[in-house]
């Protein structure tokens, strides 16, 4: 089978992933085998590729917004036949019996594995997963449309309840990339104001397009004091921004698994019962709740399509801002070389 591969992180012009030729792998016991159709970019496997988020093991298949068709049951498995659609996102697996995970707080699981991180992840032609991280995809989305719904669908909602804004309040949306322009779909359905604060114009007059009541650039406060903000930008100095920006009592979420350091900031910014909050993985119950909320909505997934030996250049897309809301990989093989 295809895989590309990170075999030694590099800056992503240096083109970090290399196309090996390997073994179709077998399930083990409570395991299943996808044959993978799409799977999602994410800044996560840009980090890890560059070398910002450290490799737990190399060589490593990134990739943890996977969608595929069961091919294989491995012993023990229940709920899934050969023939059924999965996704497979982030979270790879989790002990299940520590208090974090008997709280129902996996995702702050010690023993935790990740796609694409621990596990060799989505870009490649097939996949192991453990079948209880698998998860049933709404049959309103194709593969592709389901494809970037498995990591920036489900953390950016994840997001929004750490930050704790509630229906029709006042929402920060700091970054408007994949996760953002996903999460920014919740909170309209919510009956949120939402003001979008992001430097490129571009992801400006999509924002808006996807229902901003404003949207402007870091020179520049929103209008009113928000309830509750999402940082997406993976830059320290873009969480004072927000932190200045919220009203007395209002939390700012961290959605990042990266962060380049937090400028020294006077108390004053965080005084009156502000919060700070980072956003750590999320839960199988997280994926569950927005899989079908996504369906209900319904959510609309935006991308840019590139062939599965054309990854380095998603990369190098995504590390310059030129993707417009995600980037999806086909492995079908339906579409042709990218440059």
């Amino acid at each position: 089978m295809r895989a590309m591969r990170v075999l030694q992180p590099a800056p992503a012009p240096q083109r970090p992933l290399a196309l090996q030729d390997l073994p179709v792998p077998s399930p083990g016991p409570g395991e299943l085998l996808l044959r993978l159709t799409a799977c999602g970019v994410c800044r996560t496997d840009l980090q890890l590729a560059e070398g910002d988020l450290p490799a737990r093991r190399l060589p490593i298949t990134p990739g943890h917004q996977a969608v595929g068709v069961v091919e294989q049951v491995g012993d023990g498995v229940a709920g899934w036949r050969p023939g059924d659609r999965a996704g497979v996102a982030w979270l790879a697996g989790a002990c299940g019996v520590c208090r974090r995970c008997k709280a129902g707080r996996e995702n702050l699981c010690e023993s935790a594995e990740f796609t694409g991180w621990d596990r060799d992840g989505g870009y490649a032609d097939y996949l192991v997963a453990r079948a209880d991280f698998a998860f049933p995809l709404p049959a309103g989305f194709s593969d592709l449309d389901a494809a970037p719904l498995l990591c920036g669908g489900v953390i950016g909602y994840r997001s929004l309840r750490i930050s704790g804004i509630q229906p029709g309040g006042r929402l920060g949306l700091y970054g408007f990339g994949a996760s953002a322009s996903l999460a920014i779909q919740v909170a309209a359905a919510w009956g949120c104001e939402v003001y979008v604060v992001t430097r490129s114009t571009h992801e400006q007059e999509r924002a808006l397009r996807l229902g901003a009541a404003w949207a402007g650039g870091y020179d520049t406060a929103p209008p009113v004091p928000l309830d509750a903000a999402v940082t997406f930008a993976p830059a320290g100095d873009v969480v004072l921004h927000a932190l200045r920006a919220v009203d007395r009592g209002g939390t700012v979420a961290i959605n990042a698994i990266h962060l380049d350091g937090i400028p020294a900031f006077p108390y004053e910014d965080l005084w009156w019962e502000r919060s700070l909050r980072s956003v750590a993985n999320f839960t199988r119950q997280d994926a569950r709740e927005f899989l079908q909320l996504a369906a209900d909505i319904p959510i609309r997934t935006e991308y840019d399509l590139y062939p599965l030996e054309a990854a380095n250049e998603a990369l190098l897309a995504l590390a310059e801002g030129r993707v417009n809301g995600a980037a999806v990989l086909d492995l079908t093989g339906s579409v042709g070389p990218r440059a």
